[in-house]
């Protein structure tokens, strides 16, 4: 009640232990608390937030608007009401290999487990959009670096994600994602591949764990996480799905109300006022606010005649 019982550094050792097992982790993507609970409900191993979510959330496209303050702000929300490990997307960690290190302190102060960095130029784009430029390697490995560094906790995971396969190629990728496993970073995010032989490709060269990133309507191949777990992929975001599925719902459910001037047709579909209130856990918060409010004061004794 109230908040997670794991902190930070407990859900940071289980992520660790998890990917050690082996076997293929699936990270919903949450776009607020509230969903974040739902896929702890469901029997999720750990939760995404994704960058893009949180700029959809702000009324924001995807193109590097949004501040560090506000991602470890809505990541602080996230970690703080599941016991899930929370990985959040720290695009290009806010400007120069400075503001990496202070984006990592404050994620890590917000309770996230691992956190990715890009190689992309500052300002970033979607990494399914055209248009993408990424900085020199040496520039990115400072970026990892920085974060090495600044990491306190070294349980928190570091992965490094490159976009180079869309403007350098695949090779060069895999050569820049070598560089950054020898700056320090935990797990590898190749971003955009075009298909299971790519994800082969990475694998064969990489000896850390690979994130890979089944977003909808993206440019690679659209892979199950069995087909990915055979591959040697090690976790596996859906960053914007919940996102999209919710909002397709309202948008649905608005137009009904526009053209029919109700929504009853719509109620089976409907979370029920009692399944929001038991995922908010509600009876817990009532036996709490019993316990503080539902006692009773002794009286207080008379006062002496002379007042003492």
């Amino acid at each position: 009640m109230l908040e997670t019982r794991r902190r930070g550094e407990e859900t940071r050792r289980r992520l660790r232990e998890r990917l050690a097992a082996g076997g293929i982790v699936v990270l919903p993507g949450a776009f607020n608390p509230l969903s974040a609970m739902l896929i702890e409900r469901h029997g999720f191993e750990a939760v995404y937030l994704s960058g893009a979510v949180i700029a959809a959330d702000l009324g924001l496209p995807d193109v590097g608007l949004t501040t560090g303050s506000e991602v470890a702000a809505r990541a602080a929300q996230i970690a703080r009401v599941t016991d899930l490990p929370t990985i959040v997307d720290a695009d290009t960690g806010f400007g120069g290999p400075m503001n990496v290190a202070r984006t990592v302190q404050l994620l890590e102060d917000a309770g996230v487990a691992g956190l990715h960095l890009e190689d992309q130029v500052n300002p970033k784009r979607c990494g399914h959009l055209d248009g993408k430029a990424v900085v020199e390697r040496d520039e990115a490995v400072a970026r990892l670096r920085a974060a090495y560094d600044a990491r306190r906790d070294p349980a928190l995971l570091l992965i490094a994600r490159s976009d180079a396969r869309a403007v350098e190629g695949l090779d060069a990728m895999i050569d820049r994602l070598r560089a950054y496993v020898d700056a320090g970073a935990d797990a590898v995010f190749p971003e955009a591949l075009a298909d299971a032989h790519e994800f082969a490709a990475v694998r064969a060269a990489i000896d850390v764990p690979i994130l890979a990133n089944m977003t909808e309507f993206g440019r690679g191949e659209s892979l199950r996480v069995d087909q990915l777990n055979d591959l040697g992929v090690a976790m596996v975001i859906f960053p914007v799905s919940l996102l999209r599925l919710a909002m397709g719902a309202a948008d649905r459910a608005l137009v009904t109300l526009r053209d029919e001037g109700h929504l009853g047709g719509l109620r089976d579909q409907m979370q029920t006022r009692q399944e929001l209130y038991d995922l908010l856990d509600y009876a817990s918060y009532t036996t709490f606010d019993d316990s503080v409010y539902s006692f009773a004061t002794p009286p207080l004794p008379p006062t002496p005649p002379d007042g003492r």
